[in-house]
């Protein structure tokens, strides 16, 4: 078969999208839900939102209960709640009941207490309270992001009986390749997996088959800290147990796709000085408002500069020629900072054990760095400015200063973060336009500063 491109998925959607509204109109839509069936639960989302909103009701109530989980999962938290509201009070509650439960109670937690209420009230008594009581869990901790839905044994079971548990509970969890096995006080004692039970003899006992060192994490652990255990661990799931030591939850590889892709998120909004996200669908006046206080006190900040410009105004008015290379020297600085900051951003995470150490190498190498990036960037634009003003000692003097500046550039995107980081600070605060606007300050102070040094060499 043709691997199909974005483009042609996308066209293809389109063409559903119009077969689908025109079956709608003619009464013929009971003839593609076998088509329907065949899409994946996010095709089935994208043309749910393209759909005539009319035609919305009679495309959900064709699908199965499962596609239709599927599909609203991948909408976002209000058009997903306008939808369960469009549904038959019946059908809202078998999707709700459907639904995995950490996805649910995180839908929940996003709408107002009167929606919450309403769907809570129309599930079966048994998932709403599982629902109520990850709801209780930190949003951003281990139990926040863990589902209820897995499969676990007794130590005595035979593998035909694991065999028989996981076929009869295999449509309620989405996953089955690992497997739990409990003492009786519903404490982890051992993990399988599915592979296990396929080759094992089917009279083999699980307390034969199961390893017994499991990684597993408190419910209050931080999300972020269990992503990394996945990555450290290349796990596929990971169980969570409450203080008693009992198992609670487990939580699975696509909930920390998304938690790595929240943290990404976040982090690259306060890099950005945007510190909240803010999208295509952001009100403006809410996006200004997010973004108003980092640049006023960035403006101030860049106020400075001006200053400093006017301190050595006497030193421009006798070399008119360094304010060609004023933006070089500032952007380079800049430049340099930002990079340092975002290597030291990235390796700053819960596992990381930012000893004295660890912070000494870690400067070490960012020196050396700086010395042979501005080094190199020194003499090359030295020669430039030899070469373009017939004046070596004005190229030496800005080789010079640009070598000074991307030091001092590099060592401050370096140490702000991890001085933050030593301060329970969280060091993505330490934003791009930050760093940038402290090391325009300190390369025109150091740049106006040498010239000024040298001033008799350059008239």
């Amino acid at each position: 078969m043709r691997r199909r491109d974005k483009r042609s998925r996308e066209e293809d959607l389109h063409a559903l999208t119009l077969s689908l509204e025109e079956a709608i109109k003619t009464g013929r839509i009971n003839e593609m839900v076998s088509e329907l069936e065949e899409w994946e639960p996010y095709d089935l989302a994208v043309v749910y939102e393209e759909i005539n909103e009319a035609y919305r009701p009679q495309f959900m109530n064709a699908l199965e209960i499962e596609t239709l989980t599927g599909m609203l999962s991948e909408l976002s938290p209000m058009v997903e709640v306008s939808a369960l509201y469009i549904l038959s009070k019946e059908k809202a509650a078998q999707v709700l009941n459907r639904m995995d439960n950490d996805d649910l109670a995180d839908l929940l937690g996003e709408i107002p207490e009167e929606m919450r209420e309403y769907m809570l009230s129309i599930m079966e008594v048994t998932e709403r309270e599982t629902v109520r009581e990850l709801m209780n869990f930190g949003p951003e901790t281990a139990g926040g992001i863990m589902t209820n839905r897995y499969v676990w044994f007794y130590a005595k079971y035979t593998v035909r009986e694991a065999v028989e548990k996981v076929k009869h509970f295999a449509d309620l969890t989405n996953d089955i390749q690992d497997l739990y096995v409990l003492n009786e006080e519903k404490e982890l004692i051992g993990l399988t997996t599915y592979r296990d039970l396929v080759l094992a003899q089917a009279t083999d006992l699980i307390e034969n088959l199961m390893r017994e060192n499991v990684v597993k994490v408190p419910a209050d652990m931080d999300q972020e800290e269990v992503a990394h255990l996945f990555e450290q661990y290349d796990l596929v799931s990971m169980p969570v147990e409450d203080a008693n030591g009992k198992l609670i939850g487990v939580v699975t590889f696509d909930d920390v796709l998304d938690v790595l892709r929240a943290e990404a998120n976040e982090d690259i909004n306060k890099l950005s000085a945007t510190d909240k996200t803010i999208d295509f669908n952001t009100h403006p006046l809410t996006a200004a408002k997010r973004r108003l206080p980092w640049l006023i006190m960035l403006l101030f900040l860049g106020l400075l500069s001006g200053s400093i410009i006017s301190i050595f105004e006497g030193t421009l008015s006798k070399v008119v020629a360094l304010t060609f290379f004023m933006p070089m020297i500032a952007g380079m600085t800049g430049n340099t900072g930002t990079q340092s900051l975002a290597v030291v951003i990235r390796g700053l995470n819960p596992q990381t054990k930012m000893n004295r150490k660890t912070i000494t190498r870690l400067l070490r190498r960012e020196l050396l760095v700086g010395i042979i990036i501005g080094g190199i960037c020194g003499i090359s634009v030295a020669l430039v400015a030899g070469f373009w003003q017939t004046s070596f000692a004005l190229g030496a003097v800005i080789g010079f200063s640009l070598l000074l500046t991307i030091i001092i550039g590099t060592m401050a995107g370096t140490i702000i973060p991890i001085i933050l980081y030593k301060l329970k600070i969280d060091p993505a605060v330490a934003s791009g336009p930050l760093i940038t606007t402290l090391n325009d300050l300190f390369s025109l102070s150091v740049y106006f500063g040498t010239a000024t040094v040298f001033i008799s060499y350059l008239t």
